[in-house]
């Protein structure tokens, strides 16, 4: 018996990704939880299991290929055994019919059938239903997408591979359209004003694009900005670092961030929810969890520390350590950038004076950490010398209001100038 093995719904939107490996040929036995095929997505790369023992019959992937969700990859022989039941209940009841009724119930279904396709073709094609009849590279999932909305897949370019065309492709043309007279934006031919080059976008920078752009349509954003004398918080960072280092981790302005955001969360927790806006609901999460952005060759990732209103200073600052480490050697699984309520990037390594982070949907905010630098505060009655870090906080207006964002804001801030108050 032949059996279809198929992509899997393996993370929170991730619809597609990359066959980074095939790791069997036609012909081997695998066993059931034998990792089958490689799959680059949604920024990591993970295995695609055997869900049986059999024999490949079928490789229907290439290494490059690009796949989908719910995509079949492989066709697996397995053993009659499994199907034995359900073949012994169809041949009893063949034993069990008369002969006389076989053909009248034969009969009788293929009039079923008849009568089904004489509907099917009495019904109106819309321009998309006539464009499948044209060799246009879509899978039927997609064409069935088009059909929905009404769109000619002949009008469009695929950006997969050989221009297939795929479902992200159909949608971004449904809202730049919205109807059939509006055409997609065309870039100039930029080759006539001097040299160019190509090159084509790794899956990361891919998945981030399309994530960020999607983040940007969906939630109306607002930024909030503030400052933080930091001066006394990066006393307690030198003088324990050392202590920190020999626990396993290292005592940096985002592990302590990292700290003072979980019990910011847990103060305001309309920061650690999520806007479900078909129900009309706004989803409170009592867990926890901060993504934290890394800069790696790769593009942009984002590991994510759970509990963190859990863990001690030194905990935190040991797992910040790893997950970096392992997101800038490609070590992360999908399951380490999965379940974040918030996001803290911290650019304050590189430079700049501040910036205006896009929220991570759907997630409801996000911090930004810039570059800290020596200023003149006035301290009293007198101007001191104080080291100040620049914050911004962008955030989902539909559920934070200005006000909210400004308290929850300088609630960080007040942690920061006096940490001993409440860290330690």
């Amino acid at each position: 018996m032949k059996k279809e093995i198929k992509i899997p719904d393996i993370a929170e939107n991730v619809e597609k990704g990359l066959i980074a490996g095939v790791l069997v040929s036609k012909g081997d036995k695998v066993s059931k939880d034998q990792p089958l095929v490689e799959i680059e997505t949604d920024k990591a790369t993970t295995d695609i299991p055997s869900d049986y023992d059999g024999v490949i019959d079928e490789i229907k992937v290439s290494e490059g290929d690009e796949v989908s969700v719910h995509q079949v990859i492989m066709i697996i022989e397995v053993k009659e055994g499994e199907s034995e039941d359900t073949e012994g209940d169809k041949e009893k009841e063949t034993e069990d019919d008369k002969p006389e009724d076989k053909p009248k119930e034969k009969k009788t279904d293929q009039k079923s059938v008849d009568e089904d396709k004489e509907e099917t073709k009495k019904q109106t094609k819309s321009v998309s239903e006539q464009a499948e009849s044209e060799d246009i590279p879509a899978a039927p999932s997609v064409r069935r997408l088009a059909r929905e909305l009404d769109i000619d897949l002949s009008k469009m370019d695929g950006s997969g591979p050989g221009g297939r065309i795929t479902k992200e492709d159909v949608e971004n043309y449904s809202g730049e359209t919205g109807s059939e007279t509006k055409q997609k934006t065309k870039l100039p031919d930029f080759s006539k004003w001097g040299p160019v080059s190509r090159e084509d976008m790794n899956n990361i920078r891919k998945v981030t694009a399309r994530s960020l752009s999607e983040a940007w349509q969906t939630v109306p954003h607002v930024t909030q900005f503030d400052e933080a004398d930091i001066t006394k918080l990066e006393e307690f960072r030198k003088k324990n670092q050392d202590k920190i280092e020999k626990a396993g981790g290292k005592l940096t302005v985002t592990s302590l961030v990292l700290k003072i955001v979980g019990l910011a969360l847990q103060k305001f927790p309309q920061f650690n929810a999520s806007v479900d806006m078909d129900n009309q609901q706004i989803i409170y999460k009592h867990y926890f969890n901060v993504g934290i952005a890394v800069d790696t060759e790769q593009g942009l990732l984002v590991p994510v520390v759970r509990d963190v209103n859990k863990k001690s200073l030194a905990d935190l600052s040991a797992e910040l350590s790893d997950l970096a480490k392992k997101a800038r050697s490609k070590e992360l699984s999908l399951d380490q950038m999965q379940g974040g309520n918030f996001t803290i990037s911290n650019l304050g390594g590189i430079g700049g004076t501040g910036f205006t982070p896009i929220v991570y949907s759907p997630q409801v905010a996000i911090l930004g950490v810039s570059r800290s630098k020596y200023q003149q505060v006035l301290v009293g009655d007198e101007f001191e010398k104080r080291m100040v870090i620049p914050l911004s906080l962008s955030y989902d207006h539909r559920i934070i209001d200005g006000a909210d964002g400004a308290r929850f804001l300088r609630w960080i801030c007040d942690v920061i100038e006096d940490p001993y108050a409440i860290l330690f």
